[in-house]
């Protein structure tokens, strides 16, 4: 009890003691300090809360400028990585190219036509050919003798009438020119498939070349697509004639290509001498103001020269001679009062040195310079050295040999079917050409007669390839092969092989206009033949099977 007083009694007092009542001095200015106070409070926390702002832009920075940086390293890195890769892809292309190159020279040396061991190659391909029952070999002899042999019996006779009169026509053009200024015109040569004996088609056409040159003091100086000189792809297999006088560098003097100012004389060419007037060389047929030789110039003169001719000699001949095709100024023709025709081509053409490859204007009745680049360019047509290779082969191959015949079969398939069809990108030259890389390829025993069959076979499936790859490659240029007998100039020896289906590359309706061409006269091979073929009795025909390709 008396504890509890003592605790109440405390409490009292210490309340009265504490009581604000007690101290009015030190409490009066409480207010005011208070307010203070709570102003410079906020001022702090303005102050603090900018200070935190600043520090979070500067840690956003930092760590803006940190991952800018560890993203610069992540793409070092990477540049490593695909440096390192386009190294190695460098480098495997350059062994590429090298491995190529390599390949490249083995072909250009001849490897490229080695199809003696094609037979595995041949067996992978015959897609066109399944289903398509080959005729047999007494099938074949049949239409050989029957269709081939019995429609060109007079070709010999009309070959030897046609170059009698060619050549009485070209003596009188001869005296008809002014030996001082027009071009000087040589003895025409036969060339193609009438002077090659594989001609079947009707009408016989004779193909004669006439070489000229131009009269004194001038020359020809040829330059070809691969003499060194730089030629678009599509101007491969042309060349270009320069018409310059014979005292005349080839590169030309360096007045020609300097101003010297006009108190400086060239010591080796006077004013009279460097100047040329470009009536001079439009008079030698050349392209106008240039000194190249112009194709439609030159065709020109010759139509009118031969008019001349012809006016001259006239007389003699109890027929009359006209120009039968205007898109092929040389073609003409032979009119009888019988109402009978002959019909011939006279195509003027320009040695190439003193080789027998010719510089030719036109082809007559084809479509290998269909897209001359302009009318300075000139084809280079080899048609010379082919006949003397044929003849060549001819010496070393069995009696009666086969090659002439296949060719004559393919061709006279071919015709067959474009007269059906219509033309396409497939001419007889292609023909020729595969019999001609064949007769390179093959021992002489595989053209026996008996063989006909399967060369023909051969012929077919190589020409299917060529198709299929898009390339047939021309027979000299770049065949390192070549017989030396031939007397082939080097320079075309070495040149890049030259693709004769180039041109359908990138014309896709030809190409395909050509393949659908092969396609249907494999279909259509057996009828044709057929159509054309005298029965033959079953006893001939025994233990003969049609084997399809």
């Amino acid at each position: 009890m008396p504890v509890g007083l003592f605790r109440v009694c405390l409490l009292v007092i210490t309340a009265i003691v504490n009581h604000p009542l007690f101290f009015p001095k030190e409490n009066g200015t409480v207010p005011e300090n208070t307010e203070e106070i709570i102003q410079k409070m906020k001022e702090r926390e303005e102050s603090l809360r900018l200070e935190q702002l600043r520090l979070e832009r500067e840690i956003a920075d930092q760590e803006a400028t940190q991952k800018a940086l560890e993203k610069a390293a992540v793409v070092v890195e990477e540049s490593k990585e695909e440096k390192v890769r386009w190294d190695m892809w460098t480098a495997l292309s350059m062994v590429i190219f090298l491995l190529i190159e390599l390949w490249r020279q083995d072909f250009q040396e001849g490897n490229w036509q080695d199809i003696g061991g094609e037979e595995d190659d041949m067996a992978v391909l015959g897609k066109a050919f399944k289903g398509v029952a080959f005729p047999n070999k007494a099938v074949l002899a049949s239409f050989y003798e029957k269709r081939i042999l019995g429609t060109t019996g007079d070709m010999a006779r009309m070959r030897e009438m046609v170059e009698g009169f060619a050549d009485d026509l070209l003596e009188a053009l001869r005296s008809v020119c002014n030996r001082d200024a027009d071009m000087e015109v040589e003895d025409c040569m036969g060339v193609g498939s009438m002077y090659e004996n594989w001609r079947v088609r009707k009408p016989f056409v004779c193909d004669l070349i006439v070489p000229f040159a131009p009269p004194e003091p001038y020359c020809f100086r040829c330059q070809t697509w691969c003499s060194g000189d730089a030629f678009p792809p599509d101007e491969q297999g042309y060349g270009t004639i320069k018409v310059c006088r014979a005292d005349e560098d080839a590169t030309g003097c360096i007045c020609d290509k300097t101003k010297l100012g006009e108190d400086m004389l060239c010591l080796l060419h006077s004013q009279v001498s460097s100047t040329r007037p470009s009536s001079e060389m439009e008079d030698l047929l050349c392209f106008k103001n240039t000194q190249y030789l112009d194709a439609d110039q030159v065709m020109k003169w010759f139509q009118i020269a031969v008019t001349k001719a012809w006016n001259r000699i006239s007389h003699k001949y109890e027929f009359d001679l006209s120009f039968s095709l205007l898109d092929s100024p040389g073609a003409l023709k032979i009119k009888f009062k019988s109402g009978k025709s002959i019909a011939f081509n006279l195509t003027p053409v320009v040695q190439y040195e003193n080789s027998d490859v010719y510089f030719i204007s036109h082809f007559p009745r084809s479509s290998l310079a269909a897209d001359i680049p302009s009318s300075t360019h000139w084809f280079l047509t080899f048609a010379v050295y082919e006949r003397r290779f044929i003849q060549l082969v001819s010496k070393t191959l069995p009696a009666n040999a086969c090659h002439v015949s296949c060719l004559q079969i393919l061709s006279f398939l071919h015709g067959k079917q474009c007269s059906l069809t219509g033309p396409s990108g497939l001419t007889n030259y292609h023909l020729k050409t595969v019999l001609l890389h064949l007769l390179q390829a093959r021992p002489s025993q595989d053209w026996a007669p008996e063989k006909l069959e399967a060369r023909l076979q051969d012929m077919l499936k190589f020409l299917e390839k060529c198709l299929h790859e898009k390339k047939l490659y021309h027979f000299f240029i770049g065949n390192g092969k070549v017989p030396a007998e031939l007397g082939f100039p080097i320079i075309f020896q070495r040149a890049e092989p030259l693709n004769l289906f180039r041109p359908f590359v990138l014309r896709r309706d030809i190409y395909r206009k050509m393949v659908d061409t092969f396609h249907e006269m494999l279909r259509n091979m057996s009828a044709l033949i057929n159509e054309y073929t005298v029965h033959i009795p079953l006893a001939h025909t025994n233990g003969i099977r049609k084997e399809p390709l």
